[in-house]
């Protein structure tokens, strides 16, 4: 299989990570990295689009030559693929909170930042848009605080005592916020997981702030 990205995007990145992961507990994922560079508008290219007909990344090549173009689709078809270690879940419980908490990552942290970015100085080059870097800009801490707040038991990662792809989400999303140098507070909770997840083997391989 191949893996179409690049680095710093943040849908590519969620995935890119959770490929680390998978790969650093062991996991023989087989995939293939392939860089699609979005600065110089690969993503735009007539290759592409066969790819991905909207012009987006992350894309996921099968063996059979069809394509998968959805980070999270991506990730739970590689699962199913792949259920050890598991990454959302051994139980139907499990499987919700950590689903849960991966929505609560994407739609509170990555979204509002990506937003953020975009409708500030954005590295496609699209127009800024104050009004909505400002509604995003209220909507952040929301999201923050919320995920700080599952952190305050001491856990190591926001399902429990292991990464899952909620983790993988968050920290795209927290990397592309610092690429884009908008400014953000993270709570004492939420900075405490950042720090030592950025540490970490699987995410110095494919972090690059």
């Amino acid at each position: 299989m191949r893996f179409y990205t690049f680095q710093v995007a943040p849908n590519p990145t969620r995935v890119g990570l959770y490929l680390a992961e998978k790969t650093a507990a062991g996991a023989a994922m087989n995939v293939e990295n392939v860089i699609v560079n979005l600065a110089k508008r690969e993503h735009r290219s007539s290759e592409h689009i066969a790819r991905n007909p909207l012009g987006r990344l992350p894309v996921l090549e099968l063996d059979n030559g069809s394509f998968l173009t959805e980070s999270t689709v991506i990730v739970e078809y590689l699962e199913e693929l792949h259920p050890d270690p598991p990454m959302i879940g051994t139980t139907a419980e499990e499987r919700a909170r950590v689903r849960e908490l991966e929505r609560i990552a994407e739609l509170g942290v990555l979204v509002p930042i990506a937003r953020i970015v975009h409708a500030t100085k954005s590295p496609l080059g699209l127009p800024p848009n104050p009004e909505i870097a400002a509604l995003f800009d209220k909507l952040l801490p929301e999201g923050l605080g919320l995920l700080n707040d599952k952190l305050s038991d001491g856990r190591a990662f926001l399902a429990g005592d292991c990464p899952t792809i909620a983790d993988c989400t968050l920290q795209a999303g927290l990397q592309f916020g610092r690429y884009g140098k908008i400014k953000f507070d993270l709570p004492e909770q939420l900075a405490r997981w950042d720090l030592n997840y950025r540490e970490r083997d699987p995410a110095l391989s494919v972090l690059v702030l």
